[in-house]
């Protein structure tokens, strides 16, 4: 299970955060990991243990987890156990149904996402979307959320990314769309 990662960046969250949640800091979490035998354990084991052993609630189960196989260099970031998944989102000055129809309607999709060949599997009307990329392997979890009136908030999950550099590509990629969306939209 071990890989190369090279020189991890520091946890997502601060050690004032981790200890308010769980009792104990970043350092204190990865010392009782490593003497539990953890860098051995799989992600499950991992839990299962904070869990068993220490009573750590379910989300904070996953971010000491996850935190701890990074900075140990047992994941990479952006990985999951399917694949590599990156998020992406941006706030609009239009209303819900404005991004949720840029992203349904064909015709506009085209005109700012500049791509054809996606395959829509399931789609809730302002609210969520399930697409296959062109690549016809990685998915799209697209979510749209009303922040007011006239302001929205949409979020691109991409996953099932085979490896770090197509996750980081992604990223950049939906980064640079959204930005296209939102600046059409808002024009």
């Amino acid at each position: 299970m071990s890989k190369t990662v090279t020189s991890p960046a520091g946890p997502r969250m601060s050690d004032e955060a981790v200890q308010t949640r769980t009792g104990k800091t970043w350092k204190q979490w990865f010392a009782i990991l490593d003497k539990a035998g953890a860098k051995k354990m799989n992600h499950q084991e991992i839990v299962r243990y904070l869990k068993s052993e220490h009573a750590v609630g379910p989300w904070w189960q996953q971010m000491v987890t996850v935190t701890y196989e990074q900075q140990r260099g047992l994941r990479e970031k952006h990985e999951r156990a399917s694949g590599y998944e990156i998020s992406v989102s941006r706030t609009l000055d239009v209303g819900v149904s404005r991004v949720y129809k840029a992203f349904s309607d064909e015709r506009l999709r085209k005109a700012w996402l500049g791509q054809d060949g996606l395959a829509v599997r399931k789609a809730t009307t302002n609210k969520s979307m399930r697409v296959t990329w062109k690549d016809g392997e990685t998915s799209l979890e697209i979510y749209f959320l009303p922040k007011g009136a006239d302001k929205s908030q949409v979020v691109v999950q991409h996953s099932k990314l085979p490896n770090f550099s197509a996750a980081a590509k992604m990223k950049a990629f939906w980064g640079k769309t959204l930005d296209k969306l939102k600046q059409m939209l808002e024009t």
